[in-house]
């Protein structure tokens, strides 16, 4: 049996893809399963439904000021990247130069090196520079890995971006500055959006940078990880984790709506223009 293009449709295909996707999900449906029972292990059958684990989070002081830092982090590191992704964006779409593949592939290489490497080769640095484990060095490193994400989504943003538009601008007096302020960012604010949402989402969910990187201001993943060690507190674990993987579903399919909406938008420009 063919599919369209005369392409063989195989009858397993389905089956697999199911398969694979209960491999992958599976195991994290069953975090907020067991984040409502009413019992410290992890086993079936569920001694019983309760919401104290989630009430819990509120009075912990360790997993606030976590929180606080990951949100500072988070934010700071969505800012510098789209701003950093803007420029890179831009230019990639917009010019070309030598050395602009090799500049690319730099760019992204983040995305391909183990991470733990990654990490490690910028705490020597850092640390032979002599600046103090914090915060800062946390979104320092996060900006570098997180630049490659921003830069996707802008790069289809500016990608479809009419030229004409900026060049009439300039036609009537606009300053390239004024242009770029008042008609282009207006344009590309939907790939934006979608790079900032994107970018705190990693961020927010990072740990083996933040690991490295964080000193004694531990973000949410590292806590969760220091949490791990002890099996009286793992329903609280648990709990956490089951809201972060709510935030960062939300944030990605926000920014994957904002992102489908923009292209349709763009598609109907070319379909008028044409």
């Amino acid at each position: 049996m063919s599919g369209r293009h005369g392409i063989p449709k195989s009858r397993w295909l389905p089956a697999y893809v199911t398969v694979y996707l209960a491999f992958l999900y599976l195991p994290i449906l069953l975090l907020p399963i067991f984040s409502f029972n009413n019992a410290a292990t992890t086993t079936f059958p569920l001694a019983g439904f309760t919401t104290k684990w989630y009430a819990s989070l509120w009075h912990n002081t360790a997993l606030l000021e976590a929180a606080r830092n990951s949100m500072i982090v988070g934010i700071s590191v969505a800012i510098l990247s789209t701003v950093l992704g803007i420029c890179a964006a831009r230019a990639i779409t917009r010019y070309r130069f030598r050395g602009q593949r090799a500049a690319t592939g730099l760019i992204m290489a983040p995305l391909f090196l183990p991470e733990i490497i990654f990490a490690v080769s910028l705490l020597m640095i850092i640390l032979q520079l002599g600046v103090e484990l914090s915060l800062v060095t946390v979104i320092l490193g996060q900006v570098i890995f997180c630049l490659p994400y921003a830069m996707s989504v802008l790069i289809s943003g500016f990608g479809g971006f009419d030229r004409s538009l900026e060049e009439a601008s300039l036609d009537l007096g606009e300053t390239a500055i004024g242009t770029f302020r008042r008609v282009t960012l207006p344009v590309v604010a939907p790939a934006l959006v979608s790079s900032l949402l994107v970018s705190f989402t990693v961020s927010l969910d990072e740990f083996i940078l933040a690991f490295f990187l964080s000193g004694t201001e531990p973000t949410l993943p590292v806590y969760i990880w220091g949490q791990l060690r002890f099996a009286a507190k793992l329903p609280g674990v648990l709990a956490l984790g089951s809201v972060m993987i709510l935030i960062s579903i939300l944030l990605l399919t926000l920014s994957e709506i904002i992102r489908r909406r923009a292209e349709h938008r763009l598609r109907a420009q070319g379909a008028l223009n044409a």
